[in-house]
């Protein structure tokens, strides 16, 4: 009895390791793409100067969720200002600092209308959303017309955008906004 109660075990857990392979490949085949790490529905890849873009440059990422949000793209030093209707406001490109944030959702804690860079370019409309490892990650834009980049192995967590872009952030972007990263 002890060799039949065995061979059923071992016939149990076969079956579910088998049932559980099945579904996780089902899961996987069907997640959306903000879970998969696909592209969303309106991605469209496209190669400029060496890289992959994964984002329209016009349309709202997919996968960034609802509402009123800041979206920053590390994959493509791009933002979009999405307002409470799901619709670009504006989108621009961005210079990013050395240190990113990881993907996920935060919130504008902290602003100043102008201060000095984690580089020690003096910056304004600084918009603060996080830290990583005690340095300070946010939006800004340089006074300087490009201003020199930071020296190699400085950690810098600003990123940059232009003056222009700068005061759109601003007036977007106040406390308790939410910015969403993702790659």
């Amino acid at each position: 009895m002890a060799g039949s109660s065995s061979a059923i075990v071992a016939g149990l857990t076969a079956a579910a390791v088998g049932a559980v392979g099945f579904l996780t490949y089902q899961a996987q085949a069907n997640a959306p793409a903000s879970l998969s790490g696909r592209p969303g529905p309106n991605a469209s890849p496209s190669v400029s100067a060496g890289r992959v873009t994964r984002h329209s440059t016009t349309a709202v990422p997919g996968g960034s969720g609802t509402g009123e949000r800041v979206v920053y793209s590390l994959d493509d030093d791009r933002v979009w200002l999405v307002d409470g209707g799901n619709r670009v406001e504006r989108t621009f490109k961005v210079d990013p600092g050395t240190v990113d944030p990881l993907p996920g959702s935060y919130w504008v804690t902290s602003r100043s209308s102008a201060t000095n860079g984690t580089d020690g370019v003096p910056v304004e409309h600084v918009v603060r959303f996080t830290s990583v490892d005690g340095l300070t990650i946010g939006f800004s834009a340089a006074v300087a017309p490009r201003a020199a980049r930071a020296e190699p192995g400085v950690r810098t967590g600003g990123i940059r955008e232009t003056r222009a872009d700068g005061n759109a952030m601003w007036a977007f972007a106040t406390i308790g906004v939410r910015v969403v990263v993702i790659r």
